[in-house]
């Protein structure tokens, strides 16, 4: 199928959630899809909303699947929004800092240990206890197993207070073996409404990840191609990058959802498997 297009591409961007695996349950043979596309000399890198799990963890899950990458062939949109942030409210240049300094370096954050450990290594104090009443610099929305509403609650007292808010995505649903599950989009939405302010959203439609994924790799925009389950996240991105782009039929979006999407995608496919192969 990817010998249709031409020119010829030269490498994968691939979407995680609904392409590679549904939670823990991989799509299709995994070990398969990696020897084709390494067989057919692409290059590869993976550029997901999913602000779950460290670039480390990640590695790790595709280890367990047969699949070995490298750290560099990972972005997440943990890594892209700290990097954003780290750019917006830069360290202090004294490595003394006073204690207004340090109390201005904190982020309250609703989200798992992927956003916690990315806003950390770019030296920001994350706050995840909702009793806790310190002035943030602003407040950080995404995936969360664990949200209560004290969390939105002291979310949204601080957005109303005047911090600002972003978010890693805005995917109201995720692709789970049983179904669709609420996303990080869903939490974003209850904030949105609650504060009467919208968020700086990082992660796709938004190109920034999927040009860094691209750059990472030493090729063009016309040179990738960018792969996934989601018109309005996935699809969509990689038409604002101006890259041609695949959807793969086995996460969120439908067959019949393409009669009100234009452009159209430049391939289809039932699953990863069947686009390589």
């Amino acid at each position: 199928m990817l010998s249709k297009l031409s020119p010829p591409i030269r490498g994968l961007i691939l979407d995680m959630d609904g392409v590679l695996w549904k939670d823990d349950s991989p799509i299709g043979d995994l070990h398969f899809a990696f020897d084709r596309i390494q067989a057919r000399g692409l290059k590869v890198s993976l550029a997901t909303n999913n602000a779950t799990k460290t670039v480390e963890e990640y590695l790790d899950k595709l280890c367990g699947f047969g699949v070995i990458l490298e750290a560099w062939q990972i972005v997440t949109s943990s890594l892209s929004l700290a990097h954003v942030l780290a750019q917006k409210f830069p360290a202090p240049a004294s490595a003394k800092m006073d204690a207004g300094q340090v109390q201005s370096r904190f982020i309250f954050l609703i989200g798992e240990n992927g956003i916690l450990t990315a806003l950390r290594e770019k030296g920001f104090t994350p706050i995840t206890d909702p009793d806790d009443e310190t002035p943030p610099i602003a407040v950080v929305s995404s995936f969360d197993r664990k949200l209560t509403y004290q969390k939105l609650r002291r979310a949204t007292l601080h957005i109303r207070a005047g911090a600002p808010l972003f978010a890693t995505n805005a995917d109201l649903t995720f692709p789970t073996p049983e179904g669709m599950a609420p996303g990080a989009g869903s939490i974003l939405a209850a904030l949105e409404a609650a504060s009467d302010v919208k968020a700086t959203v990082i992660g796709k439609p938004a190109p920034f990840m999927l040009e860094l994924a691209a750059q990472r790799m030493g090729l063009n925009k016309d040179e990738v191609l960018v792969i996934g389950d989601r018109l309005e996240t996935d699809i969509a991105g990689g038409q604002a990058m101006q890259a041609r782009t695949a959807l793969v039929l086995s996460g969120v979006s439908r067959l019949e959802q393409l009669d009100q999407w234009n452009p159209k995608p430049d391939l289809i496919a039932r699953d990863l498997t069947e686009l390589v192969k």
